[in-house]
């Protein structure tokens, strides 16, 4: 890996310089003496800091004249070019489970994520003037109109200036929280966009006390080791979701939740989004079912038409909203719209007098959340199109976002919901709004997943999909699926493994019974059921019949019989 990124800036205009003259020729000390000499007035001494520099860097190859061995020949690595010295993904990894070492639990983690988005976005700014540059001296601007040039808006996505970049925020090591904070505050101004990241973290805060000061250095030595230029998206945009996973067993402890992409996967699969068409997440998270969603279409259409899927969200934390905008950024998705406010309250996304419609609505949202009863909702907006068949009770709010998903669908839309299993089951208040929904054919299936495959709770969830225009061999009809016992077991988590989802996802695709497993369903055996919509109500998984070996049961057989004679003896001392 080179160190390319560590280099002054002056040298680096000196390697342009010299890369531009020489491209992949050989050349001596004199060639570069007198091209430098010529452009800057370098003087010899300079020369030789130049070329020692660059061959630390790993940007020089170095070899002895064959026709005079005390004289050097040298031949520069195009960085442009180099595409084995990429980071890895396993790397950067490591990377990451050394900073998770260095903050442990005295440190909030998301500070490591803004740490790896800093440094991938400063690295790619740099990288993305330095090949401007070199285009437009390529074509004859003279030098520092060209790097001036480079540098305007025009060329980034993501804006930067020159002292902004991660080199020269860590050359000073006691000034680093302070130069941090005031890049937060100028990176909020260049990028509007996105000011809410750069808001949520208050890097003076950050080291109120010593110790976080020494561990803010060492979290930027540790991520100053590698270049992030040439990483490709998928990899940090795979880094940042390891981070959230990695630490979501510690935040489950503090009320926030991480969903299993896996999960997230096998909704996706359901749903099966395409380009053209908009998908909606009101329950935003760090953004999870977004970015699946994109993957899902970028493998099955390629990576143009994942563009076209358009994308929604909406979150009521500010800090969980900007971990989602550095999630979405660090896996190059950049057309997402995302909001901040109560959802149930204050959905942000309206046309004209009405919420917005869309084709897909997905979300796992706080289950059994308090706090909203019939009170509460009619004082947000639109609340009488949105909980037109009921209010849930004060103690859970999960028919209050089906019902603001539902409303949020086109007609002709789905909508996929990971949900506390209560919600299909419970009575009263819930009961009477689910009954509505049931009679209304808008419930295409329920599936029940595992137990212990989300952080915060052991407990098992289930898949509800709501269909607004089910096909004619689905009308009046439920699938009920009962994947329980359809996961990898783990020591702490269990997972779903891809012949899991692919069995899932394939039973509901389509709409078929298998013993033991699924079962459909009509609207009045619903009724029947006291409109409780538990697979397990339903479909019993059909348990394996285990064979115990021959030798094994005559073993036990034998001890049984050896404790029976022991037994007896016993009873014959007694009673003589």
């Amino acid at each position: 890996m080179n160190r390319y990124n560590s280099l002054e800036r002056w040298i680096k205009r000196r390697y342009v310089m010299l890369l531009n003259e020489f491209k992949d020729r050989e050349f001596s000390f004199d060639d570069a003496f007198l091209l430098l000499n010529k452009k800057y007035e370098d003087n010899p001494e300079q020369v030789k800091v130049i070329i020692s520099e660059l061959n630390k860097a790993g940007l020089l190859e170095i070899k002895r004249n064959p026709d005079d061995k005390r004289e050097r020949i040298y031949k520069l690595k195009n960085i442009f070019e180099i595409s084995s010295q990429k980071l890895t993904r396993d790397e950067l990894i490591t990377i990451l489970k050394q900073a998770a070492d260095i903050i442990r639990t005295r440190v909030d983690y998301t500070f490591i994520l803004i740490l790896l988005f800093y440094k991938a976005y400063s690295d790619k700014w740099q990288k993305e003037t330095e090949r401007k540059a070199k285009e437009l001296i390529e074509k004859g601007w003279r030098e520092d109109e060209a790097w001036r040039e480079a540098s305007f808006p025009s060329y980034h996505y993501f804006q930067f200036t020159k002292d902004l970049l991660w080199e020269n925020i860590r050359r000073e090591p006691l000034k680093v929280s302070e130069k941090l904070s005031i890049a937060m505050k100028k990176l909020s101004e260049l990028n509007p966009d996105y000011s809410d990241i750069f808001s949520q973290f208050d890097f003076y805060q950050f080291i109120s006390n010593e110790e976080h000061n020494a561990i803010l250095r060492q979290l930027v030595e540790v991520f100053s080791k590698y270049s992030f230029a040439e990483i490709e998206g998928d990899i940090l945009g795979d880094a940042y979701e390891w981070i959230l996973k990695y630490f979501a067993p510690q935040k489950a402890k503090e009320g926030e939740v991480y969903t299993p992409r896996e999960v997230i996967r096998l909704m996706v699969e359901i749903l099966k989004p395409e380009p053209l068409k908009s998908l909606y997440d009101p329950a935003l998270g760090s953004g999870g079912m977004l970015i699946v969603a994109h993957q899902y279409v970028k493998e099955k259409y390629g990576e143009e038409e994942a563009k076209k899927l358009y994308l929604y969200g909406q979150e009521a934390n500010p800090k969980t909203l900007a971990l989602a905008k550095m999630n979405l950024l660090l896996h190059n998705i950049t057309g997402a719209q995302l909001r901040y406010g109560d959802t149930l309250l204050y959905p942000k996304f309206k046309i004209d007098s009405s919420i917005q419609q869309f084709d897909y609505v997905i979300a796992n949202p706080p289950w059994n959340q308090d706090g909203y009863d019939e009170e509460v909702l009619k004082k947000g907006e639109f609340y009488k199109e949105r909980y037109k068949y009921g209010y849930p009770t004060k103690t859970s709010a999960d028919w209050a976002w089906i019902q603001h998903m539902l409303s949020s669908a086109k007609d002709d839309g789905k909508v996929c919901i990971v949900i506390d299993t209560g919600a299909v089951s419970r009575g009263g208040r819930e009961k009477v709004i689910r009954s509505k929904i049931i009679e209304e054919d808008l419930i295409e299936s329920v599936i029940l997943l595992p137990e212990k495959l989300f952080y915060n709770t052991g407990a098992p969830a289930v898949i509800i999909v709501f269909n607004k225009k089910k096909s004619a061999e689905r009308r009046g009809k439920i699938l009920l699926i009962n994947a329980s016992k359809e996961f990898q077991p783990g020591k702490k988590q269990n997972s779903l493994g891809k012949e899991h989802i692919r069995k899932i996802a394939e039973t509901y695709n389509q709409f078929k019974e298998v013993e033991g497993f699924s079962r459909i369903i009509t609207l009045e055996e619903a009724k029947g059921a006291d409109y409780n919509l538990s697979p397990s109500r339903f479909v019993m998984p059909i348990e394996e019949e285990k064979y115990r070996p021959i030798s094994e049961i005559r073993k036990e057989l034998e001890e049984l019989e050896r404790e029976r004679g022991t037994l007896e003896d016993k009873i014959k001392r007694i009673y003589e």
